[in-house]
């Protein structure tokens, strides 16, 4: 049998699986493990979203739908960021409904990104930017957050900044860190960019669960709005990880090229979970609420239990994860990782899965029961005072 792999596109070749699925899948084969894991949150789609969905089921809503969504759903999506955020777009040219943000990402980065294009990312960060900019041939550049607290400001990102430099990636509230930037940070980045030919995507997927403060988009800066493009969803606010559907919110000139690449990629989102999607936004637009005060209590227990068994951590203002630091035990962050889940059967994630600047960090999702964390954290602490 002939062997073909070496005419696989060569920009595959150094990709690995994101970190976190690996664990992921090795924990699977440990029955009794504890997973703090995945970032899915733990609370079921709400029962009317269900409903509108076997509705839409019921109706053979089963069809193609325009290729940037249904006009319903963007106007709902629109409505939905201008209430919460003050964000002004257009439903019929500026917003586009994706399959989850993930998807979102992929068609904003191949519309905006050339061949040796610079990509700014902060680091540590979620791993699934770096290999989207580099399979659109772009080049990512990370600006180390460590030392600020995991916040990408302006005096940051200034030196990273280069006549190559195409697009920034922030994401806020974090994922892994859970930090986010203040009205004032993000102030403080609109003015350095003003004046400079460089787009933004503003990754908000977590914008519904921030704690004891308000979302703020950089793209609701009027200098940032032409140059922005905001990437949201409804995975983490509505607990819809499995409908897959996110939103792209960007000017209508950007938009026009960005819809080409959604057609050839997958025509059209899914058309049930759209109209599950106008359900979430139109009767659900508080839905998050409920969920955001659990997890606040959630997070406080676990960061609380963490300082008590001595870590070093900043506290989260977002998202549903801890970023612990683990360099004062002298493993790795894979060593540490494997330890714990063999000898006490608790999962989390090594830094290391979200850059290079994650190592000497584990990343603990608190999307997860009051019990099954409990349990987690007695066994975490069991460990560690045996290091």
């Amino acid at each position: 049998m002939q062997r073909m792999e070496h005419l696989v596109n060569p920009s595959l070749k150094n990709i690995q699986i994101s970190g976190i699925r690996k664990i992921s899948n090795l924990v699977a084969t440990y029955k009794d493990a504890l997973t703090l894991t995945i970032g899915q949150p733990d609370f079921p789609t709400p029962e009317h979203i269900m409903q509108a969905a076997y509705a839409a089921i019921d109706a053979h809503k089963t069809t193609y739908t325009p290729n940037p969504g249904l006009l319903e759903l963007r106007q709902a999506a629109a409505a939905f960021v201008e209430s919460k955020y003050s964000l002004q777009y257009r439903p019929e040219s500026e917003v586009i409904v994706t399959s989850g943000a993930s998807q979102a990402l992929d068609i904003t980065l191949r519309t905006v990104l050339q061949e040796g294009s610079e990509v700014i990312l902060p680091g540590p960060i979620y791993p699934g930017y770096e290999p989207l900019v580099r399979l659109c041939g772009g080049v990512p550049v990370y600006a180390d957050t460590r030392a600020n607290g995991f916040k990408l400001t302006a005096e940051l990102l200034e030196p990273h900044i280069t006549e190559n430099t195409r697009c920034i990636i922030l994401c806020y509230p974090s994922n892994p860190t859970g930090r986010v930037l203040s009205r004032e940070e993000l102030a403080d980045i609109a003015r350095l960019l003003e004046n400079k030919s460089i787009f933004v995507i503003s990754d908000e997927i977590y914008s519904e669960l921030i704690y004891g403060q308000h979302h703020v988009s950089l793209a609701s800066f009027p200098s940032m709005r032409d140059k922005t493009i905001v990437i949201n969803g409804l995975s983490k606010s509505h607990s819809m990880t499995g409908w897959r559907i996110g939103f792209t919110f960007a000017p209508a000139a950007i938009t026009q090229h960005m819809v080409k690449v959604h057609q050839y990629n997958v025509t059209c989102a899914s058309s049930i979970s759209q109209y599950a999607a106008l359900e979430a936004l139109t009767n659900g637009v508080d839905d998050a609420l409920p969920m955001k005060e659990a997890y606040i209590q959630r997070r406080d227990y676990v960061y609380d239990r963490l300082l008590r068994m001595g870590f070093e951590l900043e506290k989260p203002e977002g998202a549903f994860y801890l970023f612990p630091s683990i360099e004062k035990f002298k493993l790795s962050s894979m060593d540490f990782t494997m330890r714990l889940l063999e000898e006490q059967r608790v999962a989390v994630v090594p830094g290391d899965a979200f850059s290079s600047f994650g190592e000497g960090y584990i990343r603990i999702s608190y999307a997860y029961s009051m019990d099954v964390l409990e349990q987690a954290c007695d066994r975490l602490e069991a460990f560690v005072r045996k290091l």
